[in-house]
This record gives structure tokens, C-alpha cells and sequence, in this order.
């Protein structure tokens, strides 16, 4: 006879509806809860119900009316929508302390190198000073292209070696067509030397990945606040409802979601956001790749710090070829016409104590330490983001649903124990069997997939800066230059880096919960049947 007592009692307990004691289903702090989110008691039952109303929570004695279900509801996809955006409103937050960081300390480079243009280049005597704003023109298009205008730097560059040459020759020669045929003879002629193609190469390769780098910081950032933004599904407001709020309505107000629990239902909220993460961690990686180019030689603050000593440089390798260029010059533009029109006259100081050729430059310590600190600061502040969208979930599990000690004693979402159904994985094609939260894979969020996109061509833009290629940010520019940038204005955005550090999720693969607990159940419900027959 103990055979069939024993299947008795395995009978009722897996009837029964969870190892709850009777003082914890109380309804009796359900009131001060309620009133304390901000609605007020005029729904709140004085006893419990039974619980047939029920729509998102599961169905048994309860302590919510549908009223206060749908309040709850709408309150937790509310809060869980407030800590997206609150953790989208940090990350943004470092990606605008980097962007300050970076152009704070190029455009300081900058203007140290443009301020040294007297020191460098005052031995060229009227060359230097009748020619200034021919300098300044060549550092304001610098500027203007760093800060997103569509400068092209190869002509900008050609275009003020030749004006310099004109210049040069400009006291001596009798027209402007002149004046145009010996400017036409610098790229065969090379009047300067090397220094012009040599200058231009480097001096290209440093500005087109600054200002890609601080375009990607820009763009990664209006990423991160779009995203940020986009509304959670109706299925995943009832998963959340299910999750945080449910407890209270079941009397479980001190019983703390299951970890694997809370990650699928966070898993199932963000599959699309999570899809985010090949492309995302893409860019952050060849980020940090145009971080780390900055110090490799020739440094970056080597080739902007150099540019007056580079120009110093050329001229002197003129005027100690004059003769020969001249020669040529004739050869091919022909004798100027006006009689007594000599060579050029150029001022003929060639002491080098006054000025610092580029082979001579070295920058200080001081500088150098400067440069490896940014590329340092940058990379592994970059580092830190690379995994934001796939720790996301495990991020807001800690806020929405912080755990407790013990996984075997937590809210599965029906009761009070652990919660088997193994942990989905990331983005919206694990989701499939997702038993929290139902998404239809077939549909990606269409915000969500034009952003991974903008993702992927900026990846690509930094990799042909890398290369020294010129890139078009001409739609970039017109996409943050507006009050939604994502860069911060005005000091607004949040200081503190976002919390992404969250326990690791419990990955045993088992049934369901409570798809296992039933069928169990039905099969020694069987066993006993046939006993008794």
C-alpha cells in the first residue's frame, strides 16, 4: 500500500500551485505599493481574488484588478523604457567626452603649429612677410576641412605651392599668363623639391583620419541616442509586466526574479537592438585602429607641428636651385618680354639658426607623452563600449530586477522556484523559441536596421582614412548638425559611464518550467490509475 500513498502525495503537490506560505501571498502591502507608483487606492481589492481577470500575469489567486494590471503594465514598459534611455544618455555622454577630448587637443596642435609659422619662417625675410595671408589661407582650409567643410585637400595643398611659387616670381615677370605657365611647370619642375608631395601625403593622412575619427565619435553617439529611443513591442511591455510587477499582484512582493528569468525576457526586448553588436564592435575596433595610427610615425603632432618647418624647407631648396629652375623656367615659358627682367629676386638669407628644418624637428617629450596619453585614453575608453548592445539586457536585469542570492527560490513567473527554460541567445534570430517573450523574426525593427547600416559605412570611411583616402561627409555633417545631435550640448548629458556589468546568465538547458512540472504530473496521474486498476 505505500506504493500508491506515496503516488498520492506526488499528486498533490504537483497540483498544488507553488510552495507559497500563506503569509507570503498577504495582499496587506499591496496598498502603500501601489499608491506609491503614483495611482491611487480607488481599485485596489480589500481581499484577494481569483484571478480569471488576469491577462498578463498568471491566472490564481491575485491581488490586482485588471485596472491595476494595465496600470502596472504600462508603468514597468515606462521605467524599462526610462533606464534604455537613461543608460543610451551615458554612453553618449563618453562618446562627447571623447569628441571634447580629441578636438581640444587637435585643434591646440593646430594652433600651436600655425602660431609657430613667424618663428619658422621669418629668415625668408618679404617672402615670409608680404606672403602671410597666403600661410593663414593654408591653415583656415585646414581648419575649415577638420571641422566637416568640403575642402579638397589635395588641391588645396597644390594650389598653395603654387601660389607661392607665383609669388615668388611675381616681382620679376611681366604677366599673369607668365605668371600661370611657371606655376604650371611645379609638378615637372619640382622647384620645391620633395617636400611638397612628401608634406602633402602626410599632411593629408593626419587630417583625413582626425576628422573621421571625431565623425565616427559624432555619428556613434546619434547611433546610441536613436536607438536609445526606439519603443518597446507590446509583447515585451506584457513579458516586463509578467516579470517586475506580477510578484506584487501574487503576494510575492519580497520574492526576486530568477537571473535566467530576467534574461530572457531582456533578450526578447532587445533582439533587435542586439543585432547592433557585429557591426557596432566592427566600428569601435577600427576606431581605435585610427586611435592607434595617431602615434605611428609620422606621429600626429610630428606632422602638424612640422608643417612651418616643411615650408621653410621648400623655399630654401629654391632659392639654392634658382638658377637651374630658372633656366628651365625659360626653357619652357619662354624669356620674359620686358628687357632687364632677370632671374627672380628672392631674398637670399640662408641661415637655418633662425628656423628649424623638418628633419631637424623633434617634438618635446612633453608633446609625445601628451599624444601616447590621448591615443591611450581613447582606446581604452573605446574598448569599454565594444559589448554595449549585448550587455545591455544584463545591465537593466540589475535595475529592473535586481536578484537575489538564491536561484532556486525566485520568481519564474508563474511562482515561487527555479526557473529551468534555458538562457536565448543574442539578437532577433535566437529568439525564435523565446519562451517569455513572442517576436516575429521575420520583422526587424526598421530604425534599428537603417542605423546598423549608418554603422557600416562609417566603418568603412575609417578604413579609407586609414588608407590616407579623402571620404565625403558631406551627409554626416547634415545629420548632426541639428539640436539632435548625438554629441551633448550645453553640459547636459550625464557624466558617468553606463553600468554594464551585470552576473552571468544561467545557461542549463531544460524544459520549460511550467511545461515539465505538468507533464510530470499527468504521467505518475497514469501511473497511479493503473496501479489502482
Amino acid at each position: 500500500m505505500r506504493l500508491p500513498v506515496l503516488l498520492c502525495v506526488l499528486v498533490c503537490v504537483c497540483a498544488a500551485p507553488g510552495p507559497v506560505a500563506g503569509a507570503e501571498r498577504s495582499c496587506s502591502d499591496l496598498p502603500q505599493f501601489y499608491t506609491g507608483k503614483g495611482f491611487t487606492l480607488t481599485d485596489v481589492p480589500q481581499t484577494e481574488m481569483s484571478g480569471e481577470h488576469l491577462r498578463m500575469c498568471p491566472q490564481g489567486p491575485t491581488c490586482c484588478t485588471s485596472t491595476m494590471e494595465e496600470n502596472l503594465a504600462g508603468l514597468s514598459a515606462r521605467e524599462t523604457e526610462g533606464l534604455i534611455r537613461e543608460a543610451g544618455r551615458s554612453l553618449q555622454a563618453v562618446f562627447n567626452g571623447l569628441y571634447r577630448s580629441f578636438d581640444t587637443y587637435f585643434t591646440e596642435l593646430h594652433g600651436r603649429s600655425e602660431r609657430s609659422l613667424q618663428e619658422a619662417l621669418s629668415p625668408l625675410g618679404p617672402l615670409y612677410s608680404q606672403n602671410t595671408r597666403l600661410y593663414g589661407d593654408l591653415y583656415n582650409d585646414l581648419r575649415q576641412y577638420y571641422r566637416g567643410s568640403a575642402v579638397n585637400l589635395d588641391e588645396t595643398l597644390s594650389e598653395f605651392w603654387s601660389r607661392l611659387l607665383e609669388r615668388t616670381f611675381k616681382a620679376s615677370v611681366p604677366t599673369d599668363d607668365y605668371l600661370e605657365c611657371v606655376a604650371k611647370q611645379q609638378e615637372t619642375l619640382r622647384p620645391f623639391g620633395d617636400v611638397p608631395r612628401d608634406m602633402k601625403a602626410k599632411v593629408i593622412r593626419s587630417f583625413v583620419t582626425a576628422r573621421s575619427f571625431i565623425q565616427g565619435l559624432i555619428m556613434s553617439g546619434e547611433v546610441v541616442r536613436k536607438v536609445s529611443q526606439v519603443s518597446l513591442s507590446p509583447e515585451c511591455r506584457k513579458a516586463l509586466m509578467k516579470l517586475v510587477y506580477c510578484p506584487h499582484c501574487r503576494g510575492l512582493a519580497s520574492v526576486k526574479p530568477c537571473s535566467s528569468y530576467c534574461s530572457n525576457v531582456m533578450k526578447g526586448c532587445l533582439a533587435n537592438q542586439a543585432d547592433l553588436d557585429p557591426e557596432w564592435q566592427n566600428l569601435i575596433d577600427t576606431m581605435i585602429q585610427v586611435a592607434s595610427s595617431f602615434s605611428a610615425e609620422p606621429s600626429l603632432d610630428v606632422v602638424l607641428s612640422s608643417i612651418p618647418a616643411r615650408i621653410y624647407e621648400a623655399v630654401q631648396f629654391l632659392q639654392e636651385n634658382m638658377d637651374t629652375f630658372t633656366a628651365r623656367v625659360y626653357q619652357t615659358c619662354g624669356t620674359p618680354g620686358e628687357s632687364g627682367t632677370g632671374s627672380p629676386t628672392v631674398h637670399e638669407q640662408r641661415k637655418k639658426s633662425g628656423s628649424l628644418t623638418a628633419s631637424e624637428y623633434k617634438p618635446s617629450p612633453t608633446a609625445g607623452f601628451r599624444l601616447e596619453m590621448q591615443v591611450s585614453d581613447l582606446s581604452s575608453k573605446l574598448r569599454e563600449m565594444r559589448q554595449y548592445w549585448i550587455q545591455l539586457p544584463m545591465a537593466l536585469c540589475g535595475k529592473v530586477a535586481p536578484v537575489g542570492a538564491g536561484q532556486d527560490k525566485c520568481w519564474n513567473g508563474i511562482t515561487k522556484a527555479r526557473y529551468l527554460p534555458e538562457v536565448m541567445g543574442d539578437g532577433l534570430a535566437n529568439q525564435i523559441n523565446n519562451p517569455e517573450v513572442e517576436l516575429d523574426i521575420t520583422k526587424p525593427d526598421m530604425i534599428i536596421r537603417q542605423q546598423i547600416m549608418q554603422l557600416k559605412i562609417m566603418s568603412n570611411r575609417l578604413k579609407n582614412a586609414l588608407e590616407g583616402n579623402d571620404v565625403d561627409f558631406q551627409d554626416a555633417s547634415d545629420d548632426i548638425s541639428g539640436s539632435g545631435s548625438g554629441m551633448c550640448l550645453g553640459g547636459q548629458c550625464s557624466r558617468s559611464r553606463p553600468g554594464l556589468y551585470a552576473y552571468a546568465p544561467d545557461n542549463n538547458r531544460v524544459r520549460g518550467a511550467a511545461t515539465s512540472q505538468t507533464r510530470l504530473c499527468s504521467l505518475l496521474l497514469l501511473i497511479y490509475l493503473k496501479y489502482r486498476r
